[in-house]
């Protein structure tokens, strides 16, 4: 039993019951480690976010998310896009490349923040989603400024790269040189809607289609964060369950 005689800040004053504090947290913090340990070496990533049974959640699959996928493929698109078509002198060209840069950096940095802390995970996919946001807006006023046509939700144009989408993003990872792969091209694997080819409306449009379709993934893994945050909590909730568990074993 510690000693219930305390100095201003609050240590216990008496030398003995300084040693068993210390002690204790020293067993705490040890806890802590081995959990981590216990799931550190945990290679399957596609259940990210699930509880396991250490201190740290499952986390950074995000090649696995479509969100991710499309994503990247939309980063390497602007860049193609800029680089034909948007002069690199004004604040533009750079700007949407980073736009679009941050919309894929911010959804793998979420994912690995997830081992520590959802709310930062939460707070990463929403500015990866306000990217998207932004990048959306300079397509739509290069069309706009250009007298160029702007495909409706439902125009054939917009429904033919959605029907592409539903299948290509799985097959496009699977094929590039991610997975060791050698069997597409540089530019197959850096273009696969064909930028560098198209009219500048059809390539605006195309790429406004992947900033629509990835905003409206990252609203749907924005709804799960939430939801995960408020049913299991954060890093310090899941901290004082996995001490809890640990001494009540101790007992």
């Amino acid at each position: 039993m510690l000693s219930k005689k305390t100095g201003p800040s609050g240590v216990p004053e008496d030398p003995e019951a300084v040693r068993k504090l210390l002690n204790r947290i020293v067993r705490d913090v040890r806890g802590a480690c081995a959990a981590l340990s216990a799931v550190s070496d945990l290679s399957d990533r596609s259940e990210e976010g699930r509880e396991g049974p250490g201190l740290i959640p499952i986390h950074g699959g995000y090649r696995h998310l479509k969100s991710f996928q499309v994503a990247e493929i939309l980063y390497d698109g602007t860049i193609v896009f800029c680089n034909r078509w948007i002069d690199r002198r004004p604040r533009t060209h750079d700007q949407m490349v980073q736009a679009a840069r941050s919309g894929r950096q911010n959804i793998a940095e979420g994912s690995m923040a997830l081992a520590i802390s959802r709310k930062t995970e939460l707070k990463l996919t929403n500015v990866a989603k306000a990217s998207q946001e932004e990048l959306l807006l300079d397509f739509k006023d290069f069309l706009r400024q250009r007298g160029l046509r702007q495909w409706g939700k439902n125009n054939p144009e917009a429904l033919a790269v959605r029907r592409r989408y539903r299948e290509f993003p799985k097959e496009w990872f699977e094929k590039s040189d991610l997975s060791g792969r050698s069997d597409m091209s540089d530019e197959e694997r850096l273009d696969p809607y064909g930028i560098a080819d198209a009219t500048p409306e059809v390539a605006a449009n195309t790429l406004l289609c992947l900033a629509n379709q990835g905003i409206y993934l990252l609203e749907r893994q924005i709804e799960r964060l939430e939801h995960d945050f408020v049913e299991q909590g954060g890093f310090t909730e899941r901290l004082y369950r996995v001490r809890s568990e640990r001494r009540k074993h101790q007992k």
